[in-house]
């Protein structure tokens, strides 16, 4: 008679429950990451699988970091400080040509007329930081 060889392999079965197993990364949360893997030397392979991440997404994250792509919190609160302007002499213009300088926090400058909708303003700043 011949011997039946049993083979029994390990595998997951994952259920309709489990398909979104996905992390979801925010902005704060990659840079917090990537920061804790420039510490230190060779700290990339060990910060990755501490957080269960690949070594190729972490470098993903390393270069938007380098390039000003993440940004933590952009529909937040921004910082603004106001500082004194030209004195307005006779070859001003009109309050039609007002302008506001706002320094992003990339540190780009950028001129808005004065009377733009805060909608518009709102939704263009973000869009300038992660630019």
């Amino acid at each position: 008679l011949m011997a039946c060889a049993k083979v029994i392999s390990q595998f997951e079965l994952l259920g309709p429950g489990d398909a979104g197993r996905r992390r979801e990364w925010s902005d704060e949360e990659k840079i917090r990451i990537v920061e804790e893997s420039f510490r230190g030397h060779r700290q990339g392979s060990a910060t990755a699988r501490r957080h269960g991440i690949s070594r190729s997404l972490l470098t993903l994250w390393r270069r938007a970091y380098r390039e000003n792509r993440l940004v933590a919190s952009p529909e937040g609160f921004m910082a603004v400080s106001i500082a004194p302007g030209p004195v307005a002499g006779p070859e001003s213009g009109t309050d039609a040509d007002a302008r506001i300088e706002i320094v992003l926090a990339n540190g780009r400058r950028i001129l808005v007329p004065a009377g733009i909708d805060p909608g518009s303003l709102a939704r263009l700043l973000p869009v300038l930081e992660r630019a």
